[in-house]
């Protein structure tokens, strides 16, 4: 059996690098201004931080109310507390200075939120010694949690990257629809996975594969906003 100093370095590397991965992946679409990697490295530590803080509020929540309540309060904790890691690590600073840089942020402290929460879901099957569990988890949430954690926040990146330039009261608005679209996003998905069924699985995964090429798409609107020269 893994003794629990080790179960916890295997879960951190089975849940921070593949979180690592995707993020440099992302990275390549600000390669032409990319953006400062001490900046990049704090808002993931950020992300990550967020995980314990949330955690004790979804316990108060769990099995308090429905399905669909717990499920809509977790997602809105998951995304408010995402958002306020980017924001406080990066989003309020001068650096962001392009409307790219809100979308790199924000899937920035997604996965690093990701990263942690993927880690924890792979400790336990870890301590209890069941290795191909721990690996089959984390396979699974390679694919399925950390996209999910990155198509809701990049939403939120996409709505104050459309926003950029407009004014402050525009830029509120679209952070809120957002927020809004994001929580709903993150809610159907948690819904779609509970039944378990094999034909929902694949759908919501199909879905989630269909919006990542979304974003990518949308990647490459954003870095055509510049701002309106007024006359």
């Amino acid at each position: 059996m893994i003794i629990k100093s080790e179960a916890i370095f295997f879960a951190l590397v089975g849940g921070i690098i593949p979180a690592i991965v995707w993020l440099l992946f992302w990275l390549r679409e600000d390669r032409k201004r990319p953006e400062p990697r001490g900046l990049i490295m704090l808002t993931f530590f950020f992300g990550m931080l967020a995980v314990p803080l949330v955690i004790p509020l979804q316990k108060i929540t769990f099995q308090q109310n429905s399905q669909f309540n717990t499920f809509l309060i977790w997602a809105i904790l998951e995304e408010t507390f995402k958002y306020a890691a980017a924001y406080f690590a990066a989003l309020r600073k001068k650096e962001v200075d392009e409307p790219i840089d809100p979308i790199i942020y924000m899937l920035t402290a997604a996965l690093g939120f990701a990263a942690l929460e993927n880690a924890l879901f792979i400790l336990g099957p870890l301590v209890n010694g069941n290795i191909l569990e721990s690996v089959l988890v984390g396979n699974l949430r390679f694919v399925g949690a950390s996209l999910l954690h990155t198509i809701s926040s990049a939403t939120i990146g996409v709505a104050l990257a459309i926003s950029f330039f407009k004014r402050k009261a525009v830029r509120r608005a679209y952070l809120a629809m957002g927020i809004v679209f994001a929580i709903a996003l993150h809610t159907v998905f948690n819904l779609f996975i509970i039944k378990e069924t094999h034909s929902n699985t694949f759908v919501t995964f199909g879905f989630v594969w269909i919006a990542i090429v979304i974003l990518m798409l949308l990647f490459e609107r954003v870095k055509k906003i510049y701002p309106v020269n007024k006359i």
